[in-house]
């Protein structure tokens, strides 16, 4: 009885475990391509530069192929360990066990492989500056609708203060993504009556704090390290399990006893003195109640001696 509930209470906190699986691997492919829209941005932006290298340090351990393909699979493993924990099948729990290893030992392989701190200093944005003057041409569409929407997003406005646009290119006032409300020709408004339209924040700051780290890249790494933790406890509560079902499985053969055919009689007795005379010789076994060899002797004298009397 106490190994059953042992099992029970194994089987549900494997199932607990495994929803916890699917949904901590969906938060993190959801927030990994929240990030990556954000960080293709910011590469776009700082390509060929330090910041772009610090950048792609940074968040590579976040939105990297491999950790993607790990959640991806671990939410099909996690199927698996439920179909085997509802069926008790051996074969399906030591595949998980396995599965669930196997991961394991990736993530933290990726993990060492991609720790390193960024080297960026706040002078590196400077560089930023000289991507400027190709706002606005024909070939370089891509980069204008990059700046207006990490200006946008970011509430931020060139470099280091608006007054970059006009530094920088030949433009009389800044984009239209400058402004807190934009809308066709808002800058110029805004240049030539209110400044405090503009954001008055330039992206540089933006783009470094952002490579420094955010709150989603936090979020990732508490994910990350909560499916560890959480994968160990389910191996170990694998193998609690699998050790259970096994030797669960093979008592009933260890419990069974057999009794040697020369110590005991079967009990042929069916009414009168002799049967009330039996009971306290007999013992239960599988093939029903049978008598000790003593008990069988002394019933066999008291037949022999009834016959001699009648």
């Amino acid at each position: 009885m106490a190994r059953e509930d042992a099992v029970r209470c194994l089987r549900c906190l494997l199932y607990a475990l495994n929803l916890l699986f699917w949904l901590m691997s969906a938060c993190v492919l959801g927030v990994a391509a929240w990030i990556r829209d954000s960080l293709n941005t910011v590469l776009t932006l700082t390509a060929h530069t330090r910041l772009e290298e610090a950048a792609v340090l940074t968040y590579s351990p976040a939105v990297h192929p491999v950790i993607i393909a790990v959640c991806c699979f671990l939410i099909i493993v996690a199927m698996v360990g439920y179909c085997g924990t509802l069926r008790c099948n051996l074969l399906l729990l030591s595949w998980y066990f396995c599965s669930l290893l196997v991961i394991f030992c990736v993530e933290l392989a990726s993990a060492v492989w991609t720790y390193d701190e960024p080297s960026v200093q706040r002078s590196d944005m400077i560089s930023l500056k000289s991507r400027m003057p190709n706002y606005g041409l024909q070939r370089y569409q891509w980069l204008t609708h990059t700046w207006n929407s990490f200006q946008t997003e970011f509430k931020c406005c060139g470099v280091i203060y608006f007054t970059d646009w006009l530094e920088m290119t030949e433009m009389e006032w800044p984009p239209d993504s400058c402004c807190s409300n934009p809308y066709p020709g808002c800058a110029r408004h805004a240049h030539y009556h209110d400044l405090s339209d503009l954001h008055q924040e330039g992206c540089g700051p933006k783009i470094y704090s952002f490579i420094r780290g955010t709150k989603q890249l936090q979020a990732l790494r508490f994910l990350g390290v909560s499916i560890g933790v959480a994968q160990i406890l389910a191996m170990a509560l694998t193998l609690t399990l699998l050790w259970a079902l096994y030797y669960g499985r093979k008592s009933p053969e260890l419990d069974s006893t057999t009794v040697p055919p020369g110590d005991s009689t079967p009990l042929a007795v069916t009414h009168g003195p002799s049967a009330e005379a039996s009971k306290p010789g007999c013992h239960r076994t599988n093939k029903g109640c049978s008598v000790t060899t003593a008990a069988a002797t002394k019933l066999s004298e008291l037949q022999f001696e009834m016959e001699r009397l009648s």
